[in-house]
């Protein structure tokens, strides 16, 4: 299969700019041979900004799914290109929101899952279920953002067999513990045409991708599955984001990634057969949960708030 990831600059609450960019991403990736493709978090609302929404405005910027006019627009370009299309907005459900990543193919939607752990926007409620489904013979599933960091989010969906996980985020240049970790200078953006290599050093130092490479990659290895990993480039709301959109094989390696500053897609063939001979696959079978079980299993009370949401002193823009 040849699975596309891709990589935009959003519009605060612009569905319909947001959608158009959808559109000729998704041109250019079945002109290119892509047999799917995959957008980040939110990605037809835009995400960061919502921190500031009240209930009300929360949920009028949230649709219903699938009926709602934006999860019906992405099923006409899934019918006008003939390519199924991952991507994710704002849910409400009897009463409730949701930060929720749809699966849709010419045919109609197919899958739906709601963020497990979110905290971007008060008003929003957590899902409460794990998503593995059928895409042109794979098994599919999908985590949103923090859900991947939490371990055990990423063994339970491979457990219930999804052989290639979509991980649409909105992540990276934001303040953390670890070091090296804080916001890009916003000039170096608005300086990328003229100075391209200070902004990818940046991108792809401790604030961007090496932090995902510490823990990305080791997700697909310990578990052996594929990732599509997708990310926004530019500002989201006020925050500068690296993109970085990649996929990444059960071996834990990168097999293709988005590296420029631009709206744009990368595409690899993805093979079942490294996924029979991955080492996370040998893992899973060894397992023996009688060990732990009860301690994974204990009442945990949790919290997801990021530092950069704690410690308001830090500034967007330096």
């Amino acid at each position: 299969m040849n699975l596309a990831v891709a990589q935009f600059e959003p519009k605060d609450g612009d569905k319909s700019y947001n959608l158009s960019i959808i559109r000729e991403l998704t041109e250019k990736a079945k002109s290119k041979g892509a047999d799917l493709i995959s957008f980040h978090e939110m990605s037809v609302t835009a995400y960061t900004y919502t921190k500031d929404l009240n209930r009300k405005e929360i949920s009028d910027l949230a649709e219903e799914v699938p009926n709602g006019k934006s999860t019906q627009r992405l099923i006409g370009i899934s019918q006008e290109y003939n390519i199924p299309i991952l991507a994710g907005l704002v849910e409400k459900d009897k009463g409730k929101i949701f930060n929720t990543y749809i699966c849709v193919t010419k045919d109609g939607i197919i899958a739906t899952y709601r963020k497990l752990h979110p905290f971007i926007n008060k008003h929003m409620s957590a899902g409460n279920e794990y998503c593995v489904f059928d895409l042109l013979g794979w098994k599919c599933g999908i985590l949103i953002c923090y859900d991947n960091n939490v371990i055990e989010n990423v063994r339970a969906t491979s457990l219930l067999g999804a052989e290639l996980i979509f991980a649409p985020h909105v992540t990276g240049c934001t303040p953390s513990a670890m070091p090296g970790r804080g916001y890009v200078d916003d000039r170096l953006w608005q300086n990328r045409e003229n100075d391209p290599v200070s902004l990818r050093l940046e991108f792809d130092g401790p604030k961007g991708r090496r932090w995902l490479m510490r823990w990305l990659p080791a997700r697909a290895y310990d578990n052996g599955v594929y990732y599509a990993f997708t990310n926004p480039i530019g500002y989201d709301g006020e925050h500068l984001k690296n993109g970085n959109s990649m996929i990444i094989d059960p071996y834990g390696e990168v097999v293709s990634e988005i590296k420029s500053f631009e709206n744009d897609i990368a595409i690899s063939k993805i093979a079942k057969e490294k996924i029979k001979l991955s080492g996370g696959s040998r893992y899973k079978n060894a397992r023996r949960p009688e060990l732990y079980k009860d301690i994974i299993g204990k009442e945990h009370k949790s919290d997801t708030t990021p530092i950069w949401m704690k410690k308001k002193q830090f500034n967007t823009k330096q």
